[in-house]
């Protein structure tokens, strides 16, 4: 069959850096599943991006579907003859649409039954008159979040959208793309080669555009020239630099002809904390920072230009003047910001607010400090210093830096309580009360910081939760979500002793009343327990094991972590199926019984070898378990009822459980409830 490449280009003006890669990527997707859904067969899919475009590129693409076997299946047969075995209404009208008779019908059997089946031949049709449609259906699923149109059309995109190119080897595919009719135009860099080139051949778009558009279109080409020309660059002043994926991403989204340069600062400006030199190089100017071998900051920056300019000089020496003007300003904030003490600006937070019904930071910062005192005492952190860190722990977000370069809030009061001479633990503490900012992020290092992070995350949950302001959909505007994992994860992989339930009663009590929702603490501590999801799925856990654990609803992470750890492994064992089973026919009888249960196995009504030797057994393990419930060495505890197995399933073949004798009957109820409480102490087996 014959197979051509297939190009689709939409030249646009400059596309959202941040989310280049993801549209390209998802275009890519799209249009596969197209692809895909149709029948059509292809070698592979490229996907190319750059700031004036998104294109793919098609190799091997079938002219023509696949002939397939299209399966149609019909009603039920039962519904689809009636008691003497006569064709039913049902039937006949899917037959009608199938184009057969009934008696030329097939039957699709299952485990849930039996219905009407045709299989229907279909023959492939040629794809030139399907490519448009398939690549305005994948366009429209794109995830853009903020439309947009331009001139009189009512046609929306992520950006105007000026030419379409669509080559089907070398044929031009005649259509309509977002109000653009296709054609052989593709433009070139703004300022560099052609302007305009016309693109014969799909198989040639990469060369043409590089040749006579100066164009480097290839995104994975354009990184990997980037990030060897800036190593470059650094070695060239013995300097390294360390990649931010998320800036590296961003700089290639913004260039089509990158080319690297290298440009200075004062030394001056490294009396600021380097934080702020780094954030104003990577987020306002889209540089690199330059380190040594220690990873102390050097007096140079990276840039990457659109451009081959003539007299680079002046490019470096405009960007040089930029950083220049935003380090002294940086500089000026810094050092009107140490005019005062960081606990001067203590009373400041009054006129900042928390949120409308639970009041201004400076209350939030009363909260924290008793809420960070308590879970010092639990953890064994200095109480003294973790107060002094908490008293201060909001008090640069009234700095002129803060206010300026809002994401090094935190470091930046790590820096000034340095100056004032607190002590080193709590200048630390400081920088940490916002760890993990981000899934990945690392956590606080100190107990101090550790309290100072999760009495300030639980404070914001507990709060906003208690007004009933829950997060809805992608709506979470306090980023609830992102606080309860970053608790979550705090505790467990800090393995710190702290019960949930506990801290957040402590919490609600802290408020003093001003939660409305008397729901709060079992509210929070569900959303909590929801998280388990997202974060044991990430670490390669199933959700039927997550399930099994979150049923005995453990309020303790750490005691969840070493609970999940344990079933994932205890199932692997040979055991483990037995118990699961055994535990199966345990809940279903109890299932089915309206009987009044004892609080207790009555000794003196046994009578039975079988029962007697499976209530001894229960007793003997009883009795054993204590110390392993104690050092939560659960997956002992798992093997150890599975010793249970046996006397269990002699007992249910030796004894009538549902006898007439009502006492013996409940007695007999009342051992196997037992025997399933003792399981769910651990696991919710029946989830498994």
């Amino acid at each position: 069959m014959t197979q051509r490449t297939f190009l689709v280009e939409i030249g646009t003006e400059e596309l959202p850096p941040k989310n280049l890669r993801l549209l390209a990527e998802s275009f890519s997707n799209f249009f596969m599943i197209e692809l895909n859904n149709s029948k059509i067969k292809y070698g592979t899919i490229n996907w190319i991006a750059s700031p004036r475009r998104l294109a793919l590129i098609i190799k091997k693409l079938n002219i023509f579907q696949s002939d397939h076997i299209l399966i149609k299946k019909g009603p039920s047969f039962d519904q689809s003859f009636d008691l003497k075995g006569k064709p039913t209404i049902a039937a006949k009208n899917w037959a009608c649409s199938c184009g057969i008779n009934i008696n030329q019908a097939e039957y699709l059997i299952t485990k849930k039954g039996k219905w009407l089946m045709h299989r229907m031949h279909i023959t492939g049709k040629p794809i030139h008159g399907m490519l448009v449609n398939m690549i305005n259906n994948s366009i429209s699923k794109l995830p853009i979040l903020k439309l947009m149109r331009w001139g009189n059309s009512l046609i929306k995109f992520v950006r105007p959208v000026h030419t379409i190119t669509l080559l089907f080897g070398t044929e031009l595919i005649l259509g309509d793309v977002l109000g653009v009719k296709s054609s052989r135009i593709i433009y070139g860099h703004r300022f560099m080669g052609k302007s305009k080139c016309i693109l014969k051949d799909s198989n040639n778009y990469l060369k043409v555009l590089l040749e006579d558009g100066k164009v480097i279109a290839d995104y994975e080409l354009r990184k990997k020239i980037i990030k060897k020309n800036i190593k470059l660059a650094a070695k060239d002043i013995n300097g390294i630099v360390y990649f931010d994926k998320n800036l590296l991403e961003e700089v290639t989204s913004l260039v089509e002809w990158p080319v690297v340069l290298t440009a200075k600062f004062e030394k001056i400006f490294l009396k600021i904390p380097k934080e702020v030199l780094i954030h104003t190089m990577k987020h306002d100017q889209k540089c690199f920072p330059v380190y040594n071998k220690l990873g102390d900051l050097l007096p140079y920056f990276i840039f990457v230009s659109n451009i081959e300019s003539k007299d680079p000089k002046q490019i470096i020496s405009g960007n040089e003047k930029v950083i220049k003007t935003r380090f002294t300003d940086a500089e000026f904030f810094f050092n009107e910001d140490r005019k005062k003490r960081l606990e001067d600006y203590l009373p400041d937070l009054k006129n900042i607010l928390f949120q409308k019904k639970l009041g201004n930071l400076y209350y939030k910062t009363n909260r924290i400090q008793k809420i960070s005192c308590w879970i010092s005492k639990k953890i064994g952190a200095n109480i003294q210093h973790t107060l002094r860190a908490s008293l201060l722990s909001k008090c640069d977000l009234m700095t002129n830096m803060v206010f300026e370069f809002t994401s090094i809030q935190g470091i930046i009061g790590m820096y000034y309580a340095r100056y004032d001479g607190e002590l080193e633990e709590v200048a630390i503490a400081l920088s940490e009360q916002y760890q993990p900012r981000f899934s990945g992020d690392s956590l606080p290092q100190s107990k101090i910081g550790c309290s100072l992070a999760i009495s300030d995350k639980i404070d914001t949950l507990v709060g906003i939760f208690g007004i009933k302001q829950y997060p809805k959909g992608d709506k979470d505007p306090f980023s609830l979500r992102r606080l309860a994992l970053g608790i979550l994860r705090i505790i467990i992989e800090k393995k710190l002793s702290l019960d949930l339930y506990f801290l957040i009663k402590e919490v609600v009590y802290f408020y003093d009343k001003k939660l409305t929702n008397v729901n709060v603490i079992n509210e929070v501590i569900q959303f909590i327990l929801d998280r388990y999801y997202t974060l044991y799925q990430e670490k390669g856990y199933k959700i039927k094991f997550i399930k099994s654990v979150l049923a005995c609803k453990p309020t303790n992470p750490v005691d969840f972590d070493l609970r999940i750890k344990a079933i994932s492994d205890f199932y692997n064992l040979k055991e483990a199926s037995e118990l699961i089973e055994v535990n199966k026919r345990i809940s279903n009888i109890l299932i089915k019984s309206n009987d009044i249960l004892y609080n207790n196995i009555n000794i003196s009504i046994l009578k039975e070898s079988a029962e007697i030797k499976l209530t001894n057994h229960f007793l003997s393990i009883v009795n054993l378990l204590e110390p392993y419930f104690m050092s939560n060495n659960y997956k002992k505890i798992l093997i150890m009822f599975s010793t249970l197995c046996k006397p269990i399933n002699i007992f249910f073949e030796k004894i009538m459980i549902m006898t007439k004798d009502k006492k013996i009957r409940i007695n007999r109820l009342t051992l196997l409830n037992k025997l399933h409480k003792l399981f769910l102490s651990v696991v919710d087996l029946s989830i498994l």
